[in-house]
């Protein structure tokens, strides 16, 4: 692996922690430099998950994080494949929270699947989606 290939892989890897960080911490200004002005992102997997613009998927994760109590985003084997400006990334999630009225801590697990490109600012996604492979304690009732 050559020095670039090794630079870049370590941004990218930041760039995941940094949307990790920025959605428990609530902190969308952050969440909006993980993504490019015109990215698409895909939470259809959640319950009552949306598609959309960056600003679409703020406003709904705005309101449906507001009721949890918790969340804690763990982003693991990140799988990098770069091509000269773009790259795709395929990253396991786990994300333990606490949901108001369960009592027992619910978790979900999953892969984040992205499209990247290299901007002036460094990295960026373009385009996002979640897919949930499992489901603890759902909100729904019934693991996935």
């Amino acid at each position: 692996m050559d020095a670039q290939t090794i630079g870049d892989t370590v941004e990218i890897r930041q760039l995941l922690t940094r949307y990790a960080t920025a959605v428990d911490a609530r902190d969308w200004p952050l969440y909006r430099t993980v993504f490019t002005e015109d990215a698409e992102i895909d939470y259809t997997a959640s319950p009552f998950g949306i598609i959309g613009s960056v600003d679409d998927v703020v406003d709904w994760l705005e309101r449906g994080l507001s009721s949890l109590e918790m969340t804690m985003h763990y982003v693991l084997n990140i799988d990098v494949e770069i091509s000269g400006d773009t790259a795709t990334v395929r990253a396991q999630f786990l994300n333990p929270m606490q949901i108001p009225g369960l009592g027992e801590q619910s978790s979900c697990g999953g892969y984040y699947h992205h499209a990247l490109i290299r901007t002036q600012d460094g990295w960026q996604s373009r385009s996002m989606r979640e897919e949930i492979v499992w489901f603890v304690n759902s909100p729904l009732g019934s693991p996935r």
